[in-house]
Parts: structure tokens; sequence; C-alpha cells
């Protein structure tokens, strides 16, 4: 069977793993409802802010190449009709914070221009990354929960955007996360069973994946998942790393997997397409276009990577 390196850091062997690196921010949850220390934290000149909007930011090329968040000092913030988040301190002090608003502001700098995750995870320092990763999360929520659950009164923000209280019941209200699985299936033959949902190009192929259900450990989740998608039974389940993943609201479980049975029986309303890949098999659908690889963002190139041996081949220029 194969093996692999755990996964140290963010990383699985010797590749970081998108949006799971660490940042270097300390979210210092113990501040989030201490209103005195978030007001002298929000004045204090070296912080620094930025908007989210839709789960797009703004960001730009600096002068060596690289890409960063745009960020503003606090003073220079756009307060009106926003939310603020705290987002956490670095390991010089500063604070970050996110506005959530509307829409992103105008930039007089030209070059600066919206992103949202799927973009801007791969082109991003693990910080900046974690920032927006944060961000988002925190704005995808607020904007789908703003209700209580309980009684229906609006809810209200409170310890720094980490919390929405009901007024009327006293019902608190916090950032749900859905836990969802994410598997690279092997066979006897060593090959790596991959699948094209149905509003894929044609083409794409990717790892299996779904979501826990109520009640279901999630080594039964895989199991479930892969019998329901492709008609593959399957036993040894092995975790290897997860991947926040707030599209909006979820974190991918990720891990590798053997199959019982090779005999493929696509379900037809997810997965339209399924196929078993030699690793040979695989370079070559990938170097001449047939197959095009899982979104370079995702943990599925990780995990396919990790049985690959080596970093997935790029298509030829005609066939991209």
């Amino acid at each position: 069977m194969t093996t692999w390196t755990d996964p140290i850091d963010g990383r699985i062997g010797d590749r970081p793993l998108s949006l799971a690196t660490p940042s270097g921010i300390d979210r210092a949850a113990h501040h989030r409802m201490d209103e005195a220390w978030l007001a002298a934290a929000w004045s204090h000149p070296t912080t620094r802010v930025f908007v989210v909007s839709g789960g797009r930011v703004l960001i730009d090329e600096t002068s060596d190449g690289s890409t960063e968040l745009v960020m503003t000092p606090s003073f220079e913030a756009p307060l009106t009709e926003s939310h603020r988040y705290f987002l956490g301190t670095d390991d010089d002090g500063v604070s970050y914070f996110a506005l959530q608003k509307d829409s992103l502001p105008g930039r007089m700098d030209q070059s600066a221009r919206p992103a949202g995750l799927r973009e801007a995870g791969l082109l991003l320092s693990p910080r900046d990354a974690g920032l927006m990763v944060h961000a988002v999360a925190l704005e995808n929520w607020q904007r789908l929960h703003r209700f209580c659950s309980r009684c229906g009164e609006r809810t209200v923000i409170a310890a720094a955007g980490h919390v929405r209280r009901c007024p009327a019941c006293g019902a608190e209200h916090y950032p749900r996360t859905d836990p969802a699985v994410i598997m690279l299936v092997t066979d006897d033959e060593d090959r790596a069973l991959l699948g094209r949902q149905m509003h894929w190009p044609e083409g794409r192929f990717s790892t299996l994946a779904g979501f826990v259900e109520p009640g279901e450990s999630i080594e039964q989740s895989v199991r479930r998942e892969v019998l329901e998608e492709a008609g593959v039974v399957v036993g040894e389940v092995d975790y290897v790393a997860s991947q926040p993943w707030p599209f909006p609201s979820s974190l991918m479980l990720g891990f590798m997997a053997r199959a019982l049975s090779s005999e493929i029986t696509v379900d037809g309303e997810e997965i339209s397409e399924a196929r078993w890949f030699s690793r040979d098999e695989l370079g070559a659908a990938f170097e001449s276009g047939e197959v095009l690889p899982p979104y370079g963002i995702s943990i599925a190139a990780r995990l396919i990577e990790l049985w690959y041996g080596k970093p997935l081949p790029k298509p030829t220029t005609a066939a991209i």
C-alpha cells in the first residue's frame, strides 16, 4: 500500500497546503469581549484593516512581484455602514481587523483589483491568506445568520464578530463549520479513483468528496460517499490533513482510503463519470490535456500528489 509522510505545519510532504499553512497570526480570542482593549487596538497607529465584501477583498502586486492584501491604517478605514471583525495580532503586536461592507472601496491605485479566495489563496502570503480565510468565513456566516433560530428576532453582533446575540431570548449563536470529507481512493493495483462532477468542465477530474451527515463518524462518511457516488466499497480509511474551506462554511478533512471493490457505478446526479488511473495513465492524461487537474487551491491536488509521488504535470500550451 502507498505510504506517505505525516503532514507538518500545513504541508503534505514537501508541498504547502493552500489556506492551511501557519499564518503567524494569534487570533487572541481572549480579547474579543474586552471592549476597552478592542477600542485601544483599533485606535493604535500600527493597526491594519481591510474590507471584505461578498467573499472578495482587494489585492495588489508589490514592487518585488508578490501579491498582498490591500490594507490601510484604521484611521483611514471606511467605517460607514460596516461591521468590524477582530482577526488577531502578529508577533510584532500589530492588530488586524476586517470590515464587512456591501461593496469594496474604490482605489486610486489602478493595480489593485478584487479577488476571491480561489484566486487570492494561491497568491497571498500565509499571513494574508490566513487573514482572508478568517474574514471571509465570518462574513459568510454573518450574512446568512442575522435572525435568531430560536425565536426569530434579529440578532446583534458581539465578541468582535464571532458571536451573534439575541436581545429577545438571550440566545448566543456561533459561527458554524460544516465538516466535509475528501478522499483519494486506491485499489489493489494502486490505481487512483477520480471522478467528474456534473457541472465541471469536460475533462476535469478530482477526488471524491461529500458532507458528513448527522450521527455519522468521518470514517463512515468516507465509505458512504464513495459507495453512493461511485459504487465502490471502501475498507481502510486513513486521515491525512484538513483544510479550511469557507465556500461558504466547510472544513475539508482529507483522507486516503483503500477500495475493497473495483467496479464503478456512478450515481449520475453528483458524479457523471469516474475512472481508475495508474500513475502513468494519469500523468499522460494531464500532459495531453485529456484530463484537467483539480483546482490548485484545493486539498484534492495535494492528495493526488501524495499518491502520485511528485507535483502533478502541467498541461502543454496546446492543451490549455
